[in-house]
C-alpha cells in the first residue's frame, strides 16, 4: 500500500489543534507526522519530520503562518494557509509568501483532503469561499508607489531583496532572470542612490520605507 501524504499541522489554540490532528488522523491517505504551536517550532519540526505539506495557521505567537510559510518555500516545502480569516490582506499575504493553498478553519474533512492531495501533487488548491479575494486583486491594479531617486519599480525590487539578505544569485533565481541583468540593475541603483555597498543599500532601503523588519 502507498504510503499516505505526510502532513504537519501548526496552530497556537490547543483545542484546534488537537481537532484537527485529530480529523486529519482519520482521513484515509494522509499521514499527520507532527503539530506545532507556532512558526517557529512548525520550522523545527518541518526540519526534523520533512513533510510533504505543511497546514500553516496564520495567526500565531513567535513567528507568524506568512513568515513560517515564506521560510518553508524557500526549502522547497509546500504549505496551505488555514485560517479563521478570508480578508484580502490574509490571503494575498500567505499566496504571496508562497502558500500553494488556502482553507478556511470551516472546511470540511473531504475539503481538506482534496487540498492536501492537490497540493502534494504541485497543484494549488484554493477554497472557493477566498477565491473572489484573488480575482479582485487580480483585477484591480496595484498603486503605484512613488519612488526616490528615480528607481525603476524593477531597481526598487532588487534593493528590497537586497534587504532582505539575498545574493545575486538569489535574487536571479527570484526573479526568473539572469545573474548578469541582477549585476546590471545592482550597479545602476547603487548609482542612483549614492551607495558604496550592500550595507548602505540597506540602510537606504529601509530609510525610504523599500524594506520593513
Amino acid at each position: 500500500m502507498a504510503a499516505g501524504v505526510r502532513v504537519l499541522l501548526a496552530d497556537d489554540q490547543r483545542v484546534v489543534r488537537e481537532g484537527l490532528g485529530t480529523l486529519l488522523n482519520l482521513l484515509e491517505g494522509i499521514e499527520l507526522v507532527a503539530t506545532a504551536a507556532d512558526g517557529e517550532e512548525a520550522l523545527q519540526l518541518a526540519a526534523e519530520h520533512n513533510p510533504d505539506v505543511v497546514l500553516m495557521d496564520l495567526r500565531m505567537p513567535r513567528m507568524d503562518g506568512t513568515e513560517a510559510i515564506r521560510r518553508l518555500a524557500a526549502r522547497g516545502t509546500a504549505s496551505i494557509a488555514l485560517t479563521t480569516y478570508a480578508d484580502d490582506a490574509s490571503v494575498l499575504g500567505a499566496l504571496r509568501a508562497g502558500a500553494r493553498g488556502y482553507l478556511t478553519k470551516d472546511a470540511g474533512a473531504e475539503q481538506i483532503k482534496a487540498a492536501v492531495e492537490a497540493v502534494a501533487r504541485g497543484e494549488a488548491a484554493l477554497d472557493p469561499a477566498i477565491q473572489h479575494h484573488v480575482l479582485a486583486a487580480v483585477s484591480t491594479p496595484a498603486p503605484q508607489q512613488e519612488l526616490p531617486d528615480e528607481l525603476t519599480p524593477r531597481e526598487a525590487e532588487v534593493l528590497t531583496l537586497i534587504a532582505e539578505g539575498l545574493t545575486n544569485s538569489e535574487i536571479a533565481a527570484r526573479l526568473v532572470v539572469s545573474p548578469a541583468t541582477v549585476k546590471s540593475h545592482v550597479n545602476h541603483l547603487f548609482a542612483k542612490i549614492g551607495a558604496r555597498d550592500r550595507a548602505q543599500a540597506v540602510v537606504y532601503a529601509y530609510a525610504n520605507g523599500l524594506a520593513s523588519t
